[in-house]
């Protein structure tokens, strides 16, 4: 059985005042997501990332097809107990601090007593929010206020989690925080579905992702069957090598910048030759700081299939 699976899944708008015309924010969506997976949801603004998940949620409608969470259709009331959602800006009642709101969504799922204050207490510890959580909700950060909404995702410990932009907003701490969480999730067997804009992150947390570019699916998969890995050239941080004679390490076609004194940065292009580079820099009596491939990433496909869309759309 999928956690989630949709098929045919679409929504249209009508826009305009006089003449109202359709406008599809999402087209035909074909998805399954297993059981267990951290699974990456991604695209440019305007691509339907936002608008499967309400669709998902049943906080709005869809114009054709269907959808299925854990084996039930979306909105079966026995589903919604074994879910999570993180909207992309959640509001919450801000005169309440962090800990009473949680206070509040833990007693909707039945939670009393000393269960209910253990829960919402380690909740708040998992995102981080030490003294702050008996603030009221008006003094946060747009940071801690993802936070917060963060918790309460995770309240009822789902099976399900679905997160909207879960990064946004964070600062690096945050985010590393955020992605720590994820994969103890993930560690535990509970599905992670999340859309964002920073690849990384998809590219570090994800068996799976999807990519959307104007309400359509333009390629899912696993990340490594995705992004071919192929080295394009070498990435070497040297010293101890002069600014007059540095050119000669990594030949005609390498790219230089001095980093700083008695340190230079050289991009070999693809087809160089390492170890000629790496004999030429001990001839010259300089020592090797690092070394890295340059790789073709998902954020390079991201941007390929994206364009492709808009120019299959122009033409």
């Amino acid at each position: 059985m999928d956690a989630i699976r949709t098929e045919r899944l679409t929504k249209h708008y009508s826009v305009g005042f006089w003449r109202s015309r359709p406008y599809v924010a999402l087209d035909a969506l074909d998805l399954q997501v297993g059981q267990g997976e951290v699974f990456g949801f991604l695209g440019p603004n305007g691509a339907g990332k936002t608008t499967t998940l309400k669709l998902l949620m049943q906080l709005i409608f869809p114009t054709s097809g269907r959808a299925e969470i854990l084996g039930r259709p979306v909105g079966d009331v026995s589903v919604r107990r074994r879910i999570g959602y993180l909207p992309e800006n959640p509001f919450f009642y801000d005169n309440l601090s962090a800990e009473e709101l949680l206070t509040y969504f833990a007693s909707l799922f039945g939670y009393r007593g000393a269960d209910r204050t253990a829960r919402v207490s380690r909740m708040l510890d998992d995102v981080g929010l030490g003294a702050e959580r008996r603030f009221q909700l008006r003094k946060y950060s747009k940071g801690m206020l993802q936070r917060v909404g963060l918790a309460q995702a995770l309240l009822n410990d789902p099976e399900v989690v679905f997160l909207d932009e879960p990064m946004s907003g964070l600062d690096p701490m945050g985010r590393r925080e955020v992605r720590d969480i994820i994969l103890r999730l993930r560690d535990r067997g509970t599905t992670v579905f999340f859309s964002s804009h920073i690849l990384g992150d998809a590219e570090t947390l994800c068996s799976r992702v999807a990519i959307v570019a104007q309400g359509r699916l333009v390629a899912s998969g696993n990340v490594a069957e995705m992004v071919p890995f192929r080295v394009r050239g070498w990435d070497l941080v040297v010293s101890g090598v002069g600014v007059d004679r540095i050119a000669e390490v990594g030949g005609p076609r390498a790219e230089v910048r001095q980093i700083a004194d008695g340190r230079h940065h050289v991009v070999l292009p693809e087809g160089a030759s390492l170890d000629e580079s790496m004999a030429r820099l001990a001839t010259l009596g300089g020592q090797l700081l690092s070394v890295n491939p340059v790789r073709d990433t998902l954020e390079d496909f991201f941007v390929a299939q994206v364009r492709q869309t808009e120019d299959r759309e122009v033409g």
